[in-house]
């Protein structure tokens, strides 16, 4: 096929994708859709010292500053919830969690049931390099893709 042919193609199935309405990335349960229009990030935090502080009132901490932050990006307010991982696990396969923190690390034991953001921040901890990822529901690829953006230019200091 010549090149301008096939450049041709290409540019009509790129306009037909448009013309349909499609983005990409995309979340199936539109999360992201919903979190602006509702304006609620529901948010899951499991106690970790130095990252996530819980006590009375509303979690504190680095992580919980940053969603904060994302959450007034989104023009959301952050609903928590505190619990331990299991349970925050549980909540995200329910559907009631849009974000979770804790001090996670990439080397999370969750893998297979949440989406994890890419590392964020990197930390040393008795030697070894700790690289921390914050959880997203599994496949909501437009709210894990936003979140990704906004923490790399505003989570490297968390």
């Amino acid at each position: 096929m010549p090149a301008t042919r096939r450049a041709a193609l290409l540019t009509g199935a790129a306009l037909l994708l448009a013309g349909c309405g499609l983005s990409i990335p995309t979340d199936p349960d539109g999360t992201l859709d919903r979190i602006r229009a509702e304006g609620v990030l529901r948010v899951g935090a499991s106690p970790r010292p130095g990252w996530v502080e819980t006590g009375d009132g509303q979690p504190g901490g680095r992580e919980p500053r940053l969603v904060a932050a994302f959450a007034d990006d989104l023009g959301a307010e952050v609903e928590w919830t505190v619990a331990g991982e299991e349970e925050l696990v549980r909540l995200f396969e329910d559907g009631k969690l849009d974000l979770a923190v804790g001090g996670f690390t990439e080397d999370n034991a969750w893998v297979d049931k949440v989406g994890l953001t890419r590392a964020y921040t990197e930390v040393v901890v008795s030697g070894t390099t700790e690289a921390h990822v914050m959880m997203v529901p599994m496949g909501e690829n437009a709210l894990q893709s936003q979140l990704e953006r906004w923490l790399d230019v505003h989570g490297g200091g968390a």
